[in-house]
């Protein structure tokens, strides 16, 4: 069957068929059970991720004092970025950062170029640089606290060290060596993701730019640099930036290696100070400050990245 309409031009009368409200409450069924298979997710997201999020904004402009709270503005933001620990986590944060970026991003690309250019015992070489990810995080950082970390001879870097006629360190008990010890161990852990990733992405460059590279008399140093990292920058882009937002949270690698502050608070970071205001201080309004103003911080390096990535496209 057919509809009719009115046409404003011409005032006659026009029929409309009825395939196009076929098609569209077809369409709207099928929108409908994708959101109805969407609403599970959308359900866990808004309890646990939205809603603490908006709600730890609000307390940032609230104080809370023996169950009564009041509306305070921005004195927990003033009040935290006066103490003088606030500067301290932000300077250690941005140290674990930069580390991170040169020793934690740069390995796992170099690994995985190295395995992809194996021939032999590709796949269990794989497996080797993903095993510590699949342990937990605190059982590995334990084993580098208490077995590679050890200031006494009897521990596996000063053993090393030792052996080889170099000076030992008390690692986490020296303020120098507190955070790039922790950028090693944050590296071992995590770095196997990443290689598979940049693995991935190596195998999706064709051989012929590297055939013809090679026919210019390109070295490896050459076809590395004109070739392999053109071809995968957007993963490298990518991973970048998730490098950043993962590495300022820094959290469980100041807590066991360093029990938290380390020694002249060389290993507090701004996560770590969000659980001292937390927990040790019960002051919950300067933690929700603080961590809003992690969130903007995280935000403007989301927002530089997405510009770079939108221009690239």
């Amino acid at each position: 069957m057919a509809t009719m309409t009115i046409a404003p031009e011409t005032g006659r009368a026009q029929q409309q068929p009825a395939k196009t409200r076929t098609r569209g409450g077809r369409k709207l069924r099928d929108n409908l059970t994708g959101y109805a298979f969407l609403i599970g997710a959308i359900f866990c997201f808004a309890l646990f991720s939205w809603f603490p999020m908006i709600r730890g904004i609000v307390m940032s402009f609230q104080h809370t004092k023996r169950g009564v709270t009041s509306w305070v503005g921005l004195d927990n933001y003033v009040r935290i970025v006066q103490d003088p620990s606030f500067w301290t986590a932000w300077k250690n944060t941005f140290y674990f950062t930069v580390l991170a970026l040169i020793l934690g991003y740069l390995v796992p690309f170099v690994v995985a170029i190295v395995l992809n250019e194996l021939r032999h015992a590709k796949g269990y070489l794989r497996i080797l640089v993903y095993l510590p990810v699949m342990l937990p995080p605190a059982s590995a950082l334990f084993l580098f606290k208490y077995y590679a970390y050890d200031p006494s001879d009897a521990g596996l870097f000063n053993a090393i060290l030792k052996f080889l006629h170099l000076p030992t360190s008390e690692w986490m008990q020296s303020p120098t060596m507190t955070m790039p010890a922790m950028v090693l161990a944050s590296t071992w852990m995590n770095m196997g993701g990443a290689v598979l990733i940049y693995l991935a992405s190596l195998q999706n460059i064709p051989g012929e730019l590297y055939e013809a590279a090679e026919l210019d008399g390109a070295g490896i140093l050459r076809r590395i640099w004109n070739v392999t990292i053109p071809q995968t920058r957007l993963i490298l882009a990518l991973l970048a930036m998730l490098q950043i937002v993962a590495t300022m949270q820094v959290f469980i690698e100041p807590l066991i290696l360093a029990n938290g502050a380390g020694t002249q608070d060389s290993a507090t970071s701004v996560a770590y100070l969000i659980y001292q205001h937390g927990f040790f201080q019960n002051d919950l309004n300067g933690a929700a400050a603080l961590g809003v103003i992690m969130l903007l911080v995280l935000a403007v390096f989301s927002a530089f990245y997405l510009r770079l990535t939108t221009k690239e496209d």
